[in-house]
């Protein structure tokens, strides 16, 4: 080809759509970008009060109408019930699910939101300890009977609160209950965490370990946000000195002494009476201690779940749990089915209150009523 023919080709290719789109400026376009995901006093609608007991002060918050049935929760290592809770019970699902119940979130000593760090001198209760404490939750609030719902620890602790006064629990929903003592890998472990968070506090190791705690191994595959939250939180928000308390305690624990009966005809087992959901997640670093623990309940009155694709379950898979949660208290006759025509409406008018509520911190009128164009279930018809 003539050089002159190359150079007018060259011309022309300088003119192509292709070529010119690298030169096109973005106008007019904003961006919109979703509300952080917020661990805050300020962004719940529970009410705190403070129970004294024997050793020491519990927060506990209360969310709901106080003359429905009682849902008692307990958090995890390095959380508290906004941590734990908040997101959870504030899921649009579970929302429709708790107008029933009355929850109240009990946080271990020194764990709430803010906490102050405790004095030298303050022996942490053992982990029978923190299960006896509930006893001053119940007559404080006057609770006849609840439904337990914990996490890691705080299911450990419903777990032997419920040994020993069967006959106010009504059932328990279990999340990564660890039911043995812990072994020599996690002793060694969790003693070194302690030193770390007395000594120079929440320390890149610490954090590894809490991470690795809740959300398993490969976090890098997993949300990147949610990741960066618990991060960022495990780092500014938790008190160093009163986690290593909280640690040093669960370390401490004893077997919950349960076995299953090898004849499916007695009930006279040390296992629990009441009726358990337990779950984990795929990833959780926790699943082979659900198995065991699951293998040691009445299978008459327990059932085990694992949900792929999590390792923090409420965080990760909320609408799965709730949707176990809810059929396994429509099994306890705790509350009646929902058809799908009365989530869709549930869901409709929970969003448009939230919509509402936002315009209006924003300064913003809502004109007329909120249509949802999409149907939130893909088949309402029952």
């Amino acid at each position: 080809m003539p050089t002159s023919g190359i150079a007018e080709e060259a011309a022309l290719l300088g003119t192509m759509p292709s070529d010119s789109m690298d030169d096109i400026e973005l106008k007019n376009i904003k961006l919109q970008f979703p509300h952080a995901r917020s661990m805050s006093r300020e962004d719940s609608n529970a009410q705190e009060e403070v129970v004294e007991t024997e050793r020491g002060n519990v927060v506990v918050a209360v969310q709901g109408n106080r003359s429905k049935p009682a849902i008692v929760t307990y958090h995890d290592l390095g959380l508290n019930y906004i941590s734990n809770f908040q997101a959870f019970f504030n899921y649009i699902d579970m929302r429709a699910l708790i107008e029933n119940f009355c929850i109240y979130h009990v946080n271990a000593p020194g764990q709430e939101e803010g906490a102050h760090t405790l004095p030298e001198d303050y022996i942490y209760p053992s982990m029978d300890e923190l299960a006896d404490q509930l006893n001053h939750v119940v007559l404080h609030f006057n609770l006849k009977h609840f439904i337990g719902f914990g996490v890691g620890v705080g299911a450990n602790i419903l777990c032997r609160y419920t040994l020993n006064h069967p006959e106010m629990v009504s059932a328990l929903c279990l999340i990564n209950c660890v039911s043995t003592q812990p072994g020599w890998i996690e002793w060694g472990y969790q003693k070194l965490n302690t030193r770390h968070l007395r000594s120079k506090g929440m320390t890149e190791g610490v954090l590894d370990y809490l991470m690795w705690h809740h959300f398993g191994r490969n976090t890098e595959d997993r949300s990147r946000d949610l990741v960066q939250v618990y991060k960022s939180y495990f780092e500014r928000n938790v008190n160093p000195t009163n986690l290593a308390l909280f640690i040093d305690s669960y370390v401490k624990r004893t077997d919950l002494n349960i076995h299953r009966d090898p004849d499916p005809t007695k009930k006279n087992a040390a296992t629990l009476k009441v009726p358990v959901i337990n779950i984990t997640g795929a990833s959780s670093p926790h699943v082979d201690d659900t198995v065991t623990f699951n293998g040691r309940l009445d299978p008459t009155n327990s059932s085990w779940m694992k949900i792929s694709d999590c390792g923090m379950v409420l965080e990760e898979q909320p609408g799965k749990v709730s949707e176990a949660f809810r059929l396994f208290l429509q099994g306890e006759g705790y509350v009646a089915p929902l058809s799908p025509v009365k989530m869709a409406l549930f869901r409709k008018q929970s969003l448009e209150k939230l919509f509402k509520g936002r315009l209006k911190t924003s300064g913003q009128c809502l004109q007329g009523i909120m249509n949802i164009i999409e149907n939130p279930i893909s088949a309402v018809l029952c």
